[in-house]
């Protein structure tokens, strides 16, 4: 297991300061350290992250935790992941009391990256340039 510093940006404040409604310095972002997980689907965060992050909550899902627990969850509107210069676009799921931000496979995909088991770290899965699928 081990941690890298990614940043979360609110994508309505990213938006709006970008057609210049809104200060760069207003845009809510947050760099935090978080487990690259190949084992989760989403972006996973805590109510802490969620709020200062400014992040509606937009629907309930029902997930399945690593240790076999079942429950409704939380799904956010969407947030702004980035990593180094790649960056996506995802929802975020709240697990209340999490210690843990987990980036999982969906973040990882969109971003082009995989995990290097053998170094520890994120590597490009094309390379140092991000290969994006267009549909």
């Amino acid at each position: 297991m081990f941690k890298e510093e990614i940043t979360l940006e609110n994508v309505f404040d990213r938006a709006k300061a970008d057609h210049g409604s809104l200060k760069e310095e207003e845009v809510r972002a947050l760099k935090i350290e978080a487990i690259p997980d190949t084992g989760a689907w989403s972006l996973v965060i805590n109510e802490d992250v969620r709020q200062k992050l400014g992040l509606a909550i937009k629907r309930k899902r029902w997930s399945t935790l690593a240790d076999g627990t079942s429950g409704t969850y939380d799904v956010t509107d969407s947030v702004i992941v980035q990593w180094k210069d790649r960056d996506t676009v995802v929802p975020a799921i709240v697990l209340p009391g999490a210690k843990d931000i987990l980036l999982g496979a969906m973040p990882l995909e969109g971003m082009d990256l995989m995990v290097d088991p053998v170094h520890g770290k994120l590597v490009g899965v094309h390379g140092e340039e991000p290969e994006y699928m267009i549909l």
